[in-house]
Parts: structure tokens; sequence; C-alpha cells
């Protein structure tokens, strides 16, 4: 991650830490250590922590074998590097890092074994859930990571590109769903996370798993996938229909269009984040379809596919400029079908942009 300044981000954690009135943050391999550090071990039952904490310099411990690959990482410049052998007590050596008395947030990535290892070195210290405590932790992007997710968001528009061209009729989904990982990674993403492909009655389960259905006349095929493209996660949802659709086939259609289309023009700076999902909630519901939209309407996006905030009834939040999250209404009708669209939307300075350009029209695919 080049240019990245993660002293700067670093700082920034300290200081939301205080403002929540913790003493700091205790970060562990996943998208935040990636955030802060540059550093992306492999996740073992060995402790990797990071510790940030106004009282004292940024700080991480490594087991001793992959203490040649932390030093290496591009933010190790910007904190101190201690690290524990096989046979001791990681816990007891991680301790040394922390205030015993003191309340962390630490990541939600955190195994189980290693906060109960804490806090029988610590029994005095406190932790919570990164989400509960600092939700925007890194929900603000940068410039580069704004550059980097519309990167991702291109390669998934490409792909839907090549997709749509591909013959439906007669295949099973675990056909297309493996045309869309190779078009993804023909595209440039490293890493293909989820291709769902749910046809017909299969439309109507929101997370039906891709099968060997085999795909027929008349039917909605939803398409769900994404993965990462330099680091930073896509995702993309569009439904095409094979054949000629029937009237209600185009209204169920249109809704959904209209629907997210009226979530994508709520974007703006100072909106709670709930006015989207209200906004494309609505035009469902007064089409009579309300009981058939089933889940939030969209959920943040960066280094993982899914991270605060989120579109949904009771968030508060306000949207902010370099915000990035899905927008994607649905309309399930079970045994029957499904459509949803779903784009990745940041927010500027005044509105929102789509990180996604590929046609929200109703494609006919053969």
């Amino acid at each position: 991650m080049p240019g990245v300044d993660f002293a700067n981000r670093m700082e920034r954690a300290v200081e939301q830490a205080r403002e929540a009135g913790l003493t700091g943050v205790l970060l562990t391999p996943g998208p935040d250590l990636v955030y802060f550090t540059g550093y992306d071990p492999v996740v073992t039952e060995r402790i990797t922590l990071l510790a940030l904490q106004g009282s004292r310099e940024p700080a991480m411990i490594v087991p001793i074998l992959e203490r040649p690959g932390a030093e290496g990482a591009p933010g190790a410049s910007a904190l101190s590097l201690a690290d524990w052998t096989d046979g001791s007590d990681p816990y007891t050596a991680t301790a040394m890092l922390l205030d015993p008395r003191g309340s962390y947030a630490i990541s939600d990535s955190a195994w189980t074994m290693h906060v109960l290892g804490l806090q029988q070195a610590l029994p005095d210290s406190k932790y919570v859930s990164m989400t509960s405590a600092l939700p925007m932790l890194r929900a603000i992007k940068d410039a580069d990571e704004l550059e980097r997710l519309a990167a991702a968001g291109a390669s998934d528009d490409a792909t839907f590109e090549q997709i749509r061209q591909v013959q439906f009729a007669g295949r099973r989904e675990s056909e297309i769903a493996a045309d869309l990982d190779r078009f993804l990674r023909d595209n440039g993403h490293s890493e293909v996370e989820f291709t769902g492909v749910a046809s017909g009655p299969n439309g109507g389960n929101p997370h039906h798993e891709t099968g060997e259905r085999t795909i027929e006349e008349g039917d909605f095929v939803v398409l769900d996938f994404g993965g990462k493209k330099d680091g930073y996660s896509s995702d993309i949802t569009r439904t095409v229909h094979v054949g000629e659709p029937t009237d209600e086939d185009r209204e169920v259609y249109e809704v959904v269009r209209r629907a997210q289309q009226a979530g994508f023009e709520a974007v703006r700076p100072g909106v709670e984040c709930q006015e989207i999902d209200r906004a494309a909630r609505r035009v469902i519901a007064d089409a009579g379809y309300g009981e058939s939209f089933i889940h939030r309407t969209g959920h943040g996006i960066g280094l993982a596919t899914h991270e605060p905030p989120n579109m949904v009834e009771g968030e508060t939040q306000p949207l902010l400029p370099g915000m990035c999250f899905s927008i994607e209404p649905g309309i399930y009708l079970p045994g029957r079908l499904g459509v949803r669209i779903e784009d990745v939307v940041t927010v500027s300075e005044d509105d929102g942009r789509r990180l996604n350009d590929a046609t929200r029209e109703l494609q006919i695919v053969a």
C-alpha cells in the first residue's frame, strides 16, 4: 500500500478511542491490521496484536517466527515491535504492552481464546468490540482507497458486460458461476469471494447458494458477485431475464430499479444512514411489495466486503464524504422469483457517486 500514512491512521485511531472514553484500540489480523500497518499475516492460533493507545507508542507483538514478515510491513516504521516464542506465555508478553486497567476496543475478528487470555493476564482490563465502540474507524475512505474501490467496481462492470453475452438457458447455475469467476479474474480481481447465481424460484431466497439447477426460459437470474482487486472489495448485483419477460416480471423489475434509484438520490452528506433504507423501501412498499423486501438496503464496504456503516432502519449515523456502501433493494417472491439491483456508492461533498456503471435497465439474455 504505497503512499499510505500509517502513522496518521494510528493517531486518528487513538483520538477516536479517547473521544469514546477508551484507553486505546487493539488490532488483530484481518482488515483492521491491514488498514493500520499493511501487514496481512496468515491467521493461526498464535496471537498477533497491534496496540494503539494515547499513553504509549504504537506497539505490535508477533510470534518470533513471523517477525521477519512483520518487520517488512509497510507500516512497521511507525511502531515498535515485540515478539514471543513457542513455549512461553504469549498473553503475559502481550500484557506488557497494555495498561493493566485499560479499556480497549478490539477487532471483531479477534479470537475468543486471545480475548480470554488477555483478561486472565490482566483481570482489571476491559474489552469491547470494535464495531460497537468505534464503528467509524475505517469508514471514511481517503483518495487512494476510493481509487481502488472504483477500480474494483469497474472490474465488476466489465464482468457483467461479459456475462450477459453468454448462454443461460439449459446451463446450470454452477456453470454461470464459473464464468463469473473467470471473467472477474480476467478483469483484474486477485480474489473472487462470491459468485452467487439464483435462477427462477431460487431467486426468492436472497442468500441462495449457487447450485445445480438448470436455468430455464422465463427465469429471472440474480447475479451477485465480487471479490478483491488491489486489496479492496467489490460487490455488485444485477438481475437478468432469460427470454421475453411477462408484464408482471417487468413490473417487479421496474419497482426494484426505481427503489435503487431512490436510495441513490437520497445520498448526500448529513443524511442519516437509515434515510437511504427508507427511501428505497418506500418505493417498494408503495408498489405493494413491502413484505417482500426482507433485508437492509446496504452495507459499508472497503477492505472488507461488509463493514460499517449499514443502510438500515435505526442507523442514525450521518453520511460523511468518503463513506462507501452498497445500495441493494430487492423483491423476493418465495418459490417464484427474485430481483435485486446493487451498486457500491460513495458520498461526495454534495451528493453521491456510483462506483458501478453497469446498466441497471432490464437485460434479456439467451
